[in-house]
């Protein structure tokens, strides 16, 4: 098969399913590893997908924002998992970041149902619901207020960052819209992405929370550099996933538990 003929129907499977990985490039047309890429890229440069780790998702995909209800339910299995992980880093009594990221709502509820001494530091206004309607009073609460993103019940702009750099808590726990190839972390909202930079400014042990469809989309706003997170904890990730991810010379644990895939 000649490679525009080829790259017309790579483009289909885009433009159908909103995805394609390199891998199924390489089975469906039997070609290499390399040419698979290639050809990627060149749909890239057409502007007919945008390149992710191990693949391409279709362009509108990548600027999209969902709002916190319908994140929430996704990638449910894999977020409890990541969740479970990152709460048994928290020793009792330290304190916690937590962004708006459906995952770190996860986070909370997993701090919470421990029942141990923790601080939680938050813009999401669902893990401020959260925390102020259990009966435990274990996990002390401080809310970071701001300007109200109704899509994403969150606090952003600069009354939420100047609270994020009164407070320097022991870890942070975060997610991203997406992280490109060369290890740039991404959100969908320049405000929302402002706060989580303020966020890893402002903490020793900044902790990335990922499934693979992370590694399969990019947002509009930098975030920061990946460099700059401690650790990646990464459930239902490839090898080839694990190899961009580790890469770029930072820490990544797989969590158990979340259907990894080999």
């Amino acid at each position: 098969m000649i490679a525009d003929v080829r790259r017309r129907e790579i483009a289909d499977i885009v433009r159908a399913e909103g995805s394609v990985t390199v891998a199924q490039v390489e089975e469906r047309f039997g070609v290499s590893s390399m040419t698979a890429r290639r050809d990627l890229a060149e749909l890239e440069r057409l502007g007919i997908a945008r390149r992710t780790h191990g693949g391409a998702v279709a362009p509108e995909l990548t600027s999209h924002e969902d709002s916190f209800v319908s994140r929430l339910e996704r990638q449910s299995v894999e977020k409890t998992a990541l969740a479970q992980a990152a709460a048994a880093m928290v020793v009792a009594g330290e304190s916690v970041f937590l962004d708006s990221s459906s995952t770190a709502y996860h986070v909370a509820r997993a701090l919470v149902e421990r029942a141990e001494p923790v601080t939680i530091i938050t813009n999401s206004q669902p893990i401020m619901d959260l925390v102020a309607s259990q009966a435990t009073e274990e996990v002390d609460l401080i809310g970071i207020g701001g300007s109200l993103r109704r899509l994403t019940r969150s606090f952003v702009g600069p009354v939420a960052t100047a609270a994020v750099r009164a407070h320097f808590p022991d870890h942070l726990f975060f997610s991203v819209k997406g992280l490109t190839r060369d290890g740039v972390l991404t959100d969908a909202d320049p405000l929302e992405a402002e706060v989580k930079r303020s966020m890893i400014e402002h903490v020793d042990a900044a902790v990335l929370l990922v499934d693979r469809s992370k590694l399969e989309a990019r947002g509009l706003s930098v975030i920061g550099r990946i460099g700059a997170v401690s650790t990646v904890l990464a459930a239902a990730v490839t090898h080839e996933n694990l190899g961009s991810l580790r890469a770029h010379g930072v820490r990544v644990q797989v969590v158990s538990g979340a259907g990894e895939q080999s």
